[in-house]
């Protein structure tokens, strides 16, 4: 199953609003506030390829007071033991 990993940036002071609305997306597995060069970090699985990258397009990178996203895809074959 297709898995990425999305770093972001927000406005300050929108962390927790920002959470929250990620929380609601079914595909987000994992939403955390982190300290550093980015906010917030989430972790995404879909049914394919196409999915996640609308996942990530139309219901992450849209979210209002989100300026920025970096976003990593992980490599399947290399994460299977």
């Amino acid at each position: 199953m297709p898995t990425a990993y999305v770093l972001i940036n927000c406005d300050l002071g929108s962390e927790e609003e920002i959470i929250k609305e990620i929380k609601n997306v079914r595909e987000v597995i994992e939403v955390y506030g982190v300290y550093g060069v980015y906010d917030i970090i989430t972790k995404i699985q879909a049914e394919n390829m196409e999915k996640l990258r609308e996942i990530i397009t139309w219901k992450i990178r849209r979210i209002e007071k989100v300026r920025s996203t970096l976003t990593m895809i992980v490599i399947e074959e290399q994460s299977k033991h």
